[in-house]
């Protein structure tokens, strides 16, 4: 992965957390990564505990970012929260999967959350 787009990652996730602690949330991991994966935030939202994959775009020539979550990463995803789940004791606790779009062309960035984007079989 190029410099350019690691640097990318790491403004949007930095957007990302900043507008889900304004949104209430609480970032509880960043990059948790484990064999076959990685969840880019790990927060919670009240008693759920929210898996959040951020996409961050600075044009919209590959299109919008949220439109990037593949039936495949999303299987991986559902994965390493479930690996996440198991190893904090969390097991009984509600969860969902968030994205985070973050489009940086134009006038400063556009930041759309997608709450409950999608459930742990993929849909």
């Amino acid at each position: 992965m190029s410099r350019t787009r690691v640097i990318l990652g790491e403004i949007g996730e930095n957007l990302a957390c900043d507008e889900l602690r304004r949104r209430g949330y609480a970032i509880v991991a960043r990059r948790y990564r484990r064999r076959g994966g990685e969840i880019d935030i790990v927060a919670t939202d009240g008693p759920t505990i929210v898996f959040v994959e951020v996409k961050t775009r600075a044009g919209t020539e590959f299109g919008r970012g949220a439109e990037a979550i593949t039936w495949t990463k999303r299987r991986r995803m559902t994965a390493v929260a479930t690996d996440f789940l198991a190893r904090h004791g969390l097991t009984d606790r509600p969860c969902r999967f968030d994205v985070v779009s973050i489009g940086l062309a134009g006038d400063g960035p556009a930041i759309v959350v997608y709450t409950n984007a999608f459930n742990s079989t993929g849909g």
